[in-house]
């Protein structure tokens, strides 16, 4: 039965031939690289910002990335635990964005990215967190409407986001202040002429 539904989704969702382009492209472009934001905004909330906010900001990217880490090694055990096909794989639907034919579920792309909305949600506001999740749901949307996931993917993406965070957080409590310091002082051992120039934030 969920099969069934898996595929009434798919077949819901997934553009056709006589989709119009610009929807098309769009979706190539999320899906492409709407993704990037993880790295670009993990990278201005560790270097910039406020003085004052520094330490708390530093703190929630390495929640994030302890938090990535665990759920993309979640994502790839269940994904060699209960292989699944991609829709082309399968002859299903129609594909319009190149992928290799590799294991379905779940998604890569919707584990990074809902992952990460969720560790927004849950340790730094409430709006960042929502709006990293519509940023997630697009990229789920494209995804499927380009042919190259399921929609149970998606949803596999976010229960594996979801436990990554949760089990980062348990991690954090046990260890959290330790690693902080530790990165702090790697960060400014490597980054100590920018630091001294004024160009990062120490």
């Amino acid at each position: 039965m969920l099969e069934n539904l898996n595929h009434s989704l798919f077949n819901w969702i997934n553009a056709t031939p006589a989709s119009p382009q610009w929807s098309l492209s769009l979706a190539t472009f999320i899906a492409q690289d709407l993704i990037f934001i993880i790295p670009a905004l993990t990278v201005v909330l560790w270097l910039w910002g406020p003085q004052a906010q520094i330490s708390a900001r530093r703190q929630l990217v390495i929640k994030v990335a302890m938090a990535l880490v665990i759920s993309m090694a979640l994502s790839w055990v269940i994904g060699h635990v209960y292989p699944h096909n991609r829709p082309f794989v399968d002859g299903v639907g129609h594909t319009f964005l190149q992928h290799a034919p590799d294991n379905s579920f779940p998604s890569d792309h919707g584990t990074a990215i809902f992952a990460f909305s969720l560790a927004f949600l849950f340790w730094h506001r409430l709006w960042s967190g929502l709006a990293l999740l519509v940023v997630g749901v697009a990229i789920a949307w494209s995804r499927v409407y380009l042919g190259v996931h399921w929609p149970m993917d998606m949803v596999g993406g976010f229960l594996s986001g979801l436990s990554g965070c949760l089990i980062a957080q348990w991690l954090w409590l046990s260890f959290g202040t330790a690693l902080y310091q530790r990165l702090q002082q790697l960060y400014r051992l490597l980054f100590s002429l920018p630091i001294r120039k004024g160009w990062v934030r120490d």
